[in-house]
């Protein structure tokens, strides 16, 4: 049985510095008392309101869901856990909801076969390659500091229109390595502008207000 570990209390009289040492209260000048309650409320207010978002995108999600089901019901087909993207507007098309279902995508073993195919072609075009092609192909394959490859860059090799035995091959170990490694929902709401016409965000996230 887990046993959970309590911490120490501060005794009365002393605060804890970042460091976690005890200073007098006494120690403590008033604007540094004033910095620090005002810090403590508006972040309590901020968690507050990030539980109340989370609620709120949850309860979206699953009103959205029960809608597109009742929807699909008038032509006798019952659906459950709906996928896939749509967009949902008012009578007057003046406001909108976008449900999207973004997948994560990472590579299977398969990537190591295509970038040596690519190593090969690249080496066997050396004196007459383009320098731009390859860096491009040396770029795609580099991980970023989580040690992850850039799912971008490297999908973006397939558009590249090269009429090369070994390079289909290795396009279509990409292709062959591509996994779904998880699906992200999203759900996105629209107001449009009378002026312009166009459907401006009603931005959630707080940088962007």
């Amino acid at each position: 049985m887990n046993q959970q570990i309590s911490l120490p209390e501060i005794p009365a009289g002393y605060w804890e510095n970042a460091k976690g040492d005890l200073v007098p209260e006494t120690k403590v000048s008033d604007i540094d008392k004033l910095r620090d309650q005002l810090v403590r409320d508006l972040c309590a207010q901020a968690e507050a309101r990030n539980k109340d978002l989370a609620k709120f995108k949850l309860d979206s999600m699953g009103d959205v869901t029960a809608f597109v089901e009742t929807s699909v019901e008038q032509y006798g087909v019952k659906v459950r856990g709906t996928k896939g993207n749509f967009t949902l507007m008012t009578f007057d098309g003046k406001l909108k909801v976008v449900r999207q279902m973004q997948d994560q995508i990472t590579f299977g073993e398969q990537l190591q076969a295509a970038k040596s195919l690519i190593d090969q072609c690249v080496t066997r075009w050396a004196e007459g390659a383009n320098d731009n092609i390859k860096v491009l192909v040396s770029d795609a394959f580099q991980v970023d500091k989580q040690g992850l490859i850039n799912t971008g860059r490297v999908l973006g090799l397939r558009r590249l229109d090269i009429k090369d035995e070994d390079w289909q091959t290795a396009m279509k170990a990409i292709s062959d390595s591509i996994q779904i490694a998880s699906t992200k929902p999203y759900i996105r709401f629209y107001k449009r502008n009378e002026t312009t016409g166009a459907y401006d965000a009603i931005n959630l996230d707080l940088a962007a207000v």
